[in-house]
């Protein structure tokens, strides 16, 4: 089991590469980057002073760029001194050709430093992603639990009583919410609990409330659980359906293997049979697929909840770095989640392994 994780780590730094490599090739090829994004910025609002972040750029720059956008002598018609688009490509590393900037890129991220943003003046990027993770980290880590906790004994129940009129209810229950996005399953629970029509009980922005530092210890986690209330249940939606489904098929082919019908010819109680026997062999792939749902819940499928109910986690980042060309942030935040992945499926197997030690990676050629 060694040597395979020692070969699935080093598969790590090739992956990673890839993964860095494809990306920085494709915004090459992505019209409107941050030189761009300033310019249309100066020509429509007139001062860029505050989306200049500095980046190494000195003040006189900052005030040279200020006084040409306000000043007298600068209008919108005449375009831009090649002086001033020089100066603005040496502040962002583009007077470098490609090859040169992804290498050093590569080379800062190895290191783990992912340098600063450059529309947030006085914040590096590992600050950006410390600021947002809460957010994100309570969506996806409450989704998944909540979505393990309802599925897993209901999946259970349906296996048991497969073709009963409980399994056909529940199943074309499952088979709507399925049927309903993410995205309006979130809008009608804001229009029904969150003071859109109808009720307002659960708060509609920030994950907690003003003043909550304040609070006493059981005040602060009720006004924490009050405010993810609704943006955790619009995210368990979604695996919801599938979690269920996969843990009856799962239960269901262990109950017709050979084994249970020996144990149950001992005479051992259904109770026995199912948790004793059936239980660790059906759950192999639903428990090992944890930290691989975790992740894509916490990474994937968020930007629309954390918009609806205002939530500034990291899915708003990446998309707001994305429209801005604020590349810092979307390959910092791209090589960081991309290694963070490439670790939750070691993981994964280590959690096959300790579920089931008859799994041996060792004895795959």
């Amino acid at each position: 089991m060694g040597a395979y994780i020692l070969r699935r780590i080093l598969l790590v730094i090739p992956t990673l590469f890839g993964i860095m490599l494809l990306n920085f090739a494709l915004t090459q090829f992505v019209p409107g980057g941050p030189i761009e994004q300033i310019i249309a910025d100066m020509e429509g609002r007139g001062n860029v002073s505050e989306s200049l972040t500095g980046g190494g750029g000195d003040a006189a720059f900052q005030a040279e760029v200020t006084s040409g956008v306000t000043g007298s002598t600068y209008t919108g018609a005449r375009g831009l001194p090649p002086e001033f688009i020089e100066r603005l490509e040496k502040e962002f590393g583009f007077d470098k050709p490609p090859v040169e900037r992804f290498f050093l890129m590569m080379w800062n991220y190895a290191r783990f430093d992912f340098g600063k943003s450059w529309f947030h003046p006085d914040k590096t990027v590992v600050q950006l992603v410390i600021e947002r993770l809460p957010v994100s980290i309570s969506l996806g880590l409450w989704s998944t639990l909540l979505a393990y906790f309802i599925s897993i004994p209901l999946g259970i129940r349906k296996a048991v009583k497969d073709g009963s009129r409980f399994d056909n209810w529940t199943s074309g229950a499952i088979i709507i919410g399925y049927a309903i996005p993410g995205f309006l399953f979130a809008v009608l629970l804001v229009v029904l609990f969150a003071g859109g029509s109808y009720w307002r009980i659960f708060p509609l922005s920030g994950i907690v409330s003003e003043g909550w530092q304040n609070m006493s210890p059981l005040a602060k986690i009720g006004d924490y659980f009050w405010h993810m209330a609704l943006p955790v249940i619009a995210s368990t939606i979604s695996g919801f359906a599938t979690l269920t489904l996969l843990t009856k098929n799962s239960f269901l082919d262990e109950i017709r293997k050979q084994y249970v019908m020996t144990a149950r010819a001992k005479g051992l109680s259904e109770r026995r049979v199912l948790y004793g026997h059936v239980f660790r062999n059906a759950m192999l792939i639903v428990i090992s697929g944890f930290p691989a749902l975790f992740i894509s819940v916490f990474f994937g499928g968020s930007l629309i909840i954390e918009t609806i109910f205002s939530l500034d986690g990291l899915g708003r980042l990446g998309y707001e770095a994305a429209l801005s060309r604020n590349y810092p942030v979307v390959f910092g935040t791209l090589f960081a989640f991309g290694l963070m992945g490439l670790v939750m499926g070691i993981i994964t197997d280590l959690t096959y392994v300790l579920i089931d030690p008859r799994i041996d990676f060792e004895s795959r050629n």
